[in-house]
């Protein structure tokens, strides 16, 4: 230390300078530091929503692929029920063939429809549920309320959901 108070004070004041300049420094680095995260983030976010939007493209191009050919499989089986109609009507001369032809092609189609998940709902003489038929009649009957009498219209579930309710007359007292 110095003699002089004076030069004491002064090198205080130097002290004070230094660590002063030394905190704008640290200041100064950690903003370049957070502005550089901030750009690093930012291209990260870029690129994350330009593959982001990519995909979607991809997916909607696939979808649109996938409902174009999604009932070819099907569409198959319903032209070998096409070329069995087909056969069929060329061949009109004998009646009692014919109703035979046509009840092939019904269980042909039937069964085609049947492998994709399409089941008859039962109807006759089961208690009505309104979640799967449709009343179109009703008929005095000793039957109890509400028991099924006749199936007007064949219904249809597809893999367990209603595609068509059954039409039905039901029993009423």
């Amino acid at each position: 230390m110095s003699d002089n108070p004076k030069d004491d004070k002064k090198a205080q004041e130097v002290k004070k300078e230094i660590k002063k300049h030394q905190k704008e420094e640290k200041k100064a680095s950690k903003t370049d530091e957070n502005a550089a995260k901030i750009e690093e983030l930012t291209d990260d976010l870029q690129r994350v929503q330009a593959d982001f939007e990519n995909y979607k493209k991809r997916v909607d191009r696939e979808s649109a692929h996938f409902r174009e050919y999604a009932c070819s499989d099907m569409l198959k089986k319903l032209l070998a029920v096409l070329d069995s109609f087909e056969m069929a009507l060329k061949n009109t001369d004998d009646p009692e063939e014919f109703i035979k032809g046509v009840e092939l092609i019904y269980s042909q189609l039937y069964t085609a429809l049947k492998d994709e998940g399409l089941e008859h709902i039962e109807a006759e003489g089961k208690r009505l549920d309104p979640h799967i038929h449709d009343v179109m009649l009703s008929e005095k009957s000793e039957e109890p309320e509400d028991t099924i009498l006749e199936e007007l219209q064949k219904g249809y579930t597809l893999k367990g959901a209603v595609l068509r309710h059954s039409k039905v007359k039901v029993a009423k007292r």
